[in-house]
C-alpha cells in the first residue's frame, strides 16, 4: 500500500500544470500515487499530463467529459489506493516536503485527519491564508473547526485523510454544485475522529481571476446559498454551532472597515491593509 494517494483534477490548465505537477513529483515522500483527472480539458493540458505519466510510474492520467472537480475527485477516489489521501488543484503548488511532514505526523499520532497551513498567491505578492503555529493533536469536534478556521476556511487541500475513514462514512464530493468543498469538509472534521496539525508547511493556492470561483453566474450564486445552508442544518445536526459574523463599512462603493467575530476571537481591518486580532 502507498502511503498517500494525490488526486488532481485538471481543467484547461497547460498554464499553471507543469508547476503544479514538480511540487507533486519532486516531494521528498516518495512512496506516493499520483492520479490525474483530465476534466475534459481542450487545451494542452492532456499532452502536458501524458508526457509526465511516461516519465514517472507513479503517475496515473484518466480522462473524462467535463463534469467538473467534485465528479473528478469521485473518479480519482475510486481508484486510490493510498493509506491516506489528498487534493491538489492544477493551478496550485505544495511545498517539496509538504506531504513527508503531513503524513509523519499523521502517523505519530494516528491522526485521521493532518492539516497543513495555506498561502495565497497573487501576481506578485503573497501572505498567510491560514498560518499554523504549533503541532496540536484534538478529538474534540469544536476544537477541530477551529484549528481549520472553518467555516471561513472550507479547503480540502491542505490535508490529508485516512482513507479507510472517508470510505467506511461514504465521504464524497457532491457533483454538479460548485462550492462542494464546504459540505465535504463539514463532514470529514465530523465524522473523522481525530486531527493533528502541521506547522512550518504550506499548500501554495493561487488566486487566479479566471478560475471556476471567481467568475459569476446565477448557477454560482444559487449554490453557494445552498452549500451553505445545506452545511449550516449539517453542523446544527452534529453540535457544531460557530458564531461567525462579519460586518463591513463603506464609503462610495469601498470597504473602509471589516470586522469580523468568531467564536471569542475579533479581526478588524482597514482598508484591508491594517489587520487587529483581539480576544474578546
Amino acid at each position: 500500500m502507498v502511503k498517500i494517494s494525490i488526486i488532481v483534477p485538471v481543467y484547461n490548465s497547460e498554464k499553471f500544470l507543469e508547476k503544479c505537477i514538480n511540487s507533486i513529483v519532486n516531494q521528498t515522500l516518495k512512496d506516493i500515487e499520483i492520479i490525474f483527472i483530465n476534466d475534459g480539458s481542450t487545451d494542452k493540458s492532456l499532452d502536458i499530463l501524458k508526457s509526465y505519466e511516461l516519465k514517472d510510474s507513479r503517475i496515473k492520467v484518466l480522462s473524462q467529459n467535463n463534469t467538473g472537480p467534485s465528479c473528478a475527485r469521485n473518479n480519482g477516489l475510486k481508484i486510490a489506493k493510498g493509506e491516506y489521501v489528498g487534493f491538489v488543484d492544477s493551478d496550485d503548488w505544495i511545498d517539496l516536503d509538504f506531504y513527508e511532514k503531513l503524513y509523519i505526523t499523521a502517523k505519530k499520532y494516528d491522526a485521521d485527519i493532518s492539516v497543513a497551513g495555506i498561502k495565497r498567491h497573487r501576481s506578485y505578492k503573497w501572505k498567510y491564508h491560514l498560518k499554523i503555529e504549533k503541532e496540536e493533536f484534538t478529538n474534540d469536534k469544536n476544537r477541530k473547526f477551529l484549528l481549520c478556521d472553518v467555516p471561513d476556511k472550507c479547503y480540502p487541500v491542505n490535508k490529508i485523510y485516512k482513507f479507510s475513514k472517508l470510505n467506511q462514512y461514504n465521504i464524497l464530493f457532491e457533483p454538479g454544485v460548485y462550492f462542494e468543498d464546504r459540505f465535504f469538509t463539514a463532514q470529514v472534521l465530523v465524522y473523522l475522529e481525530s486531527l493533528v496539525t502541521v506547522p512550518d508547511v504550506y499548500y501554495n493556492y493561487w488566486t487566479n481571476p479566471n478560475s471556476i470561483v471567481k467568475t459569476k453566474s446565477e448557477k454560482k450564486t444559487k449554490d453557494s446559498e445552498y452549500t451553505k445552508q445545506k452545511m449550516t442544518k449539517f453542523l446544527q445536526d452534529n453540535g457544531i454551532f460557530i458564531e461567525h459574523k462579519i460586518k463591513k463599512y463603506k464609503i462610495f462603493g469601498l470597504t473602509y472597515l471589516k470586522i469580523k467575530h468568531y467564536r471569542n476571537n475579533k479581526e478588524i481591518k482597514i482598508f484591508n491593509i491594517i489587520k487587529i486580532n483581539k480576544k474578546i
